[in-house]
């Protein structure tokens, strides 16, 4: 604010004053700053935001449980809606990409380096639709104050089973395009699947290799379709490669999905991990008891998606990333 003042500048922040606006708004340097959160990575509007600025967006109030070390939490926080803020900074896409959102993600970071991944498809209203929320404040004993040990931003994850998403003392919001490098292969009807990326055994799946493994099935609205469960694929089938020496690991990796067309989809581990998001994706590859034909000897069922985007067809790869420091 002060840039924009020029001669009697003195006067005109005196004026403020009297109308009760802050000594800081007018460059005083009694009052502390505020707390600020980075945004960055593919956004038209990088900067950070201070707590005021994330106050001034709509007010969300919601009540979450989870699991932690310290047994059951149940808290009421109030913030600004994760997607909101995000879209509010102009999240940048290929337009020539088909829902190019899907293939992207944000890195959550604490204060103390801990890391979990959010892709936008899991917290885009349109798609997954989980109302994350960047909290600054907590109700306890019907009073709402600002968060103290856990802020003064805290991510949510509501809906997850345990707090391991819940980045406390969170400073920076990085959104980014996903690592996959698969190319599209022609389009049309697919007949295996390449897995490969952060996986303990990579490999090539047909219907036969996934047909021989434990089978899941899942109805979403009028069409039963059964599968392998997406999650024990990548953890048990393939493994995935983690540190044991970084608390949760797993939180900081996604998995991107792709069609013969080159169409994809990113999911997060969070999201899908049972002790987290429990998700309950599956590669299907039988619909209504009948095997899928245009859609390819396998496809990503995504049940609680409220719009099919992340349903890829004639699917021809998975990749699993370690979200970059």
């Amino acid at each position: 604010m002060i840039r924009s003042l020029h001669r009697g500048a003195a006067l005109a922040c005196a004026a403020l004053v009297s109308l009760t606006l802050t000594l800081a708004a007018c460059g005083g340097s009694d009052d502390p700053p505020q707390p600020q959160l980075t945004l960055a990575g593919a956004l038209d509007h990088p900067g950070a935001p201070t707590l005021s600025d994330i106050q001034a967006q709509p007010p969300i109030t919601q009540t979450v449980s989870f699991t932690s070390g310290t047994g059951s939490q149940t808290h009421i926080y109030t913030g600004a809606s994760l997607w909101g803020v995000l879209t509010n900074a102009g999240i940048q896409v290929d337009a020539a990409r088909k829902n190019d959102v899907l293939n992207r993600y944000v890195l959550a970071t604490g204060s103390d380096g801990y890391k979990t991944v959010f892709t936008l498809g899991e917290i885009s209203p349109d798609f997954g639709n989980r109302p994350s929320i960047v909290a600054y404040a907590e109700t306890i004993g019907g009073a709402s104050a600002a968060l103290t040990t856990d802020g003064p931003f805290r991510v949510t994850a509501p809906g997850d089973v345990k707090g391991g998403r819940y980045v406390s003392n969170l400073v920076k919001l990085d959104v980014r395009a996903s690592g996959s490098t698969v190319a599209a292969s022609g389009g049309g009807v697919s007949t295996q699947l390449v897995v490969s990326g952060a996986v303990q055994r990579p490999g090539t799946y047909d219907l036969a290799a996934l047909q021989a493994l434990p089978a899941v099935t899942r109805t979403v609205g009028t069409a039963t379709y059964t599968g392998v469960s997406l999650y024990d694929f990548l953890n048990t089938t393939v493994g995935l490669v983690t540190n044991p020496a970084v608390k949760n690991d797993s939180l900081g990796l996604y998995v991107v999905a792709t069609g013969s067309n080159g169409y994809k989809a990113a999911f997060s581990l969070g999201e899908l991990d049972p002790g987290f998001g429990n998700q309950p994706d599956l590669i299907a590859y039988t619909q209504n008891g009948a095997p899928l034909t245009t859609t390819g000897f396998a496809r990503i069922v995504v049940p609680n998606d409220i719009k099919a985007g992340r349903y890829v067809s004639n699917l021809i790869a998975i990749e699993v990333f370690a979200a970059a420091p």
